[in-house]
């Protein structure tokens, strides 16, 4: 029988078949998207001043009829709009993909659909099947950080990504935690910070704070990526070269932003444990993560888990599980902050011999 809408098919079945038709050809819109950013297109538009096809494909090097055909979809997927005689500005989404937007999603886009995270996906049923995550490894060889470190071209790619999430997420949980009484802490410990975007942007928002970002030494080693001098805080701001699955530094309170989704139980328990053991008696404790919604719930925690999966050792979790991996390891939940668009919580957590 034909999956596609015919005559007798009612309303309501052709509106199932267009949803999954939707879903098979979403990669065409992603790798159309990819394609474009790929090519520097959105950086070689204006959003004032338009430009025809021919003279974009001079200055990329490109074949002007082809890039012509580009444009034509990426004006489809409203990321920039044709004018007549095949003449494009971007639009207020494509300007999101400019290297240069302070928010920009390029290098998400170049990350997850590059040709290596593409290469993941294929591994899904075969790891469903056999109860063996972590398509890196069963790709590469390698785990993903390990791959990151030794690819300098993935690396890069890898560390402009998540520069790019890192700003959604910090204005998420500086909206989450708006009203948040922040007296009673001195000393923050942001734990696989990176740069330290986000103790930054705790220390330029709480002038009474001082803040300790831990990360390996060769994170930290990169000086001019450093958050701390650009946001001027730098005097309240220090970074320690560390593993944080050894020890990490004493603090009132620890911030962990996308850190225990990468790792499993066993894994997270050694780094909760090790935080409960250097925490001062009222320490507090805030897990940033994508958390997986109740039942029947749609939610971007559920499909990012299965990136999870393909990526490493990890997995999202609900904040049940988050609780419970706390209790384990030394933690007493309290309370789930959330923004208004919900896609991230932070799970607040207290020492538990407190």
């Amino acid at each position: 029988m034909s999956a596609m809408p015919t005559a007798t098919t009612s309303r309501s079945e052709q509106a199932d078949v267009h949803q999954v038709m939707d879903l098979i050809f979403g990669r065409w819109r992603s790798q159309t998207l990819h394609a474009g950013v790929r090519l520097g297109v959105f950086d070689a538009l204006d959003e004032r001043q338009p430009l025809d096809a021919a003279s974009v494909a001079a200055a990329l090097r490109v074949d002007a009829p082809l890039l012509y055909r580009l444009l034509r979809a990426l004006g489809s997927l409203g990321l920039v709009r044709e004018l007549p005689g095949k003449s494009f500005l971007l639009s207020s989404t494509g300007v999101l993909l400019r290297r240069d937007h302070p928010g920009t999603l390029r290098g998400v886009t170049l990350l997850e659909e590059g040709p290596v995270h593409y290469a993941l996906w294929q591994h899904l049923p075969d790891m469903i099947r056999d109860g063996r995550q972590n398509a890196f490894e069963r790709e590469f060889g390698r785990m993903a950080f390990d791959y990151a470190a030794e690819d300098l071209a993935y690396g890069e790619i890898f560390n402009e990504a998540m520069t790019s999430y890192s700003n959604a997420h910090i204005a998420w949980v500086s909206e989450s935690l708006a009203g948040y009484d922040f007296s009673g802490i001195s000393q923050l410990c942001d734990v696989g910070g990176g740069y330290g975007h986000l103790a930054s942007a705790m220390l330029a928002r709480h002038p009474h704070l001082r803040a300790t970002v831990l990360d390996l030494p060769q994170v930290i080693a990169q000086r001019d990526a450093l958050w701390a001098p650009r946001l001027g805080v730098a005097d309240r701001c220090t970074y320690v070269g560390g593993d944080m699955f050894k020890s990490v530094p004493r603090a009132d309170a620890y911030m962990l932003k996308m850190i225990l989704h990468d790792w499993n139980d066993d894994e997270c328990s050694r780094i909760l444990w090790n935080a409960a053991a250097a925490a001062t008696p009222q320490a507090r404790l805030f897990v940033i993560e994508h958390v997986v919604p109740n039942a029947d719930e749609p939610h971007f925690a559920k499909l990012f888990d299965l990136h999870m999966m393909c990526w490493g050792t990890g997995r999202e979790r609900s904040a049940a599980e988050y609780a419970a991996l706390g209790a384990q390891s030394g933690w007493r939940f309290e309370r789930a902050w959330t923004p208004a668009d919900g896609l991230i919580q932070v799970l607040e957590m207290r020492l538990a011999r407190a």
